[in-house]
């Protein structure tokens, strides 16, 4: 890799449940820059509460406006620009997504997404390139009878854990890809691609379908977490043809390419800026920890409430989670996740 100009700075987003944050980073990582865009304060015309919509008429079902997400991006780099923000000096930029979260983009998407009006802002752009508007989120818990039929036709849940990490979780996005299937066939057969939300946000950088990685992508019930390739056995329970629109996956260092041309011409990004691809928050977190000792352990008290570690010799079961390490290629991330975190807190205030 050549050698970074002097002054070379590093952009990396959270795209979470309720906000999206910005940072900006010297080579000595240094904060330069903060900026975030709270979904329920900041852009208060979709009517979120806490980032997300329940519905009332589907029990469990919890899930966020996909414009929602994009129109952030589109205020998070105006208010980054107006605050000056150079931006041809930033050398790459990522980020971390919200795990198991999934976008449905129409057929002919990729076409939009390699063709954007630099004259225009993305929400503008984006109307019409979903099969579905609202994307289920991990809060989502309405896709039991899925999950069990997913574990039963592939040999049960231990067998579905030893192969993809997990059993059965109705946040899960192979059970809600599932349940979009039964329920709405029409909008899955019209879909061309499905991103994490991971990947869905750096597709929009990159101006192409950026990959799943191993790391967000096990949380789907669908990777073989081992050959890190999709499971034929977790895919043919799921949905038919769903491999050609996942895609190919990536590790979570890979870089998915140059940036788009639509950032370097409205925000003077330099047609050098590497995108690396997204990954999901927790194995973000523990990237982020550097945590490299098998029995060091990191605690994320957020919106869900996190325990994770790092295992050589990973042993799925009935409990918790294993994915790949983001970092260490032979390595496993093992995560115990509950979903009442603060707000659960804050109500008891």
């Amino acid at each position: 890799m050549a050698a970074l100009p002097p002054g070379s700075l590093f952009l990396g987003f959270d795209s979470s449940t309720q906000s999206l944050k910005a940072t900006v980073l010297d080579c000595n990582l240094n904060v330069i820059q903060l900026d975030q865009i709270h979904f329920d304060s900041d852009l208060p015309h979709y009517k979120t509460k806490d980032g997300v919509y329940r519905d009332p008429s589907d029990s469990g079902r919890i899930v966020s406006p996909t414009l929602m997400w994009i129109e952030a991006l589109d205020l998070v780099l105006q208010r980054l620009s107006k605050s000056g923000l150079d931006f041809g000096k930033v050398a790459a930029l990522s980020g971390s997504g919200q795990q198991h979260g999934s976008v449905y983009w129409k057929n002919g998407s990729s076409s939009l997404l390699s063709s954007l009006d630099s004259n225009k802002p993305l929400l503008d752009q984006f109307r019409n390139a979903f099969s579905i508007s609202e994307s289920p989120i991990w809060m989502d818990s309405s896709t039991t009878a899925q999950c069990r039929e997913i574990e039963q036709a592939v040999g049960g849940a231990i067998e579905l854990a030893r192969i993809t990490g997990s059993r059965g979780y109705e946040r899960f996005t192979g059970p809600q890809i599932k349940k979009i299937f039964q329920k709405q066939p029409d909008v899955y057969n019209s879909t061309e691609r499905i991103s994490l939300v991971s990947s869905f946000m750096a597709s929009i950088f990159a101006g192409k379908y950026a990959s799943i990685d191993h790391a967000d992508g096990a949380g789907m019930n669908l990777m073989d977490i081992e050959k890190k390739t999709w499971s034929k056995v977790a895919l043919e329970a799921t949905a038919p043809g769903l491999e050609e629109k996942l895609g190919a996956l990536a590790p979570a260092y890979a870089v998915v390419g140059p940036i788009a041309s639509y950032f370097v011409e409205r925000y003077k990004f330099s047609k050098d800026c590497l995108v690396v691809h997204w990954s999901g928050d927790n194995p973000n977190s523990l990237a982020g920890l550097t945590l490299s000792v098998p029995g060091d352990l990191g605690i994320s008290l957020g919106t869900s409430d996190t325990v994770i570690g790092i295992s050589s010799d990973p042993k799925p079961g009935l409990e918790g989670h294993v994915f790949p390490n983001p970092v260490d290629t032979k390595g496993y991330m093992v995560m115990l996740c509950y979903k009442n975190g603060s707000l659960t807190r804050e109500g008891m205030h």
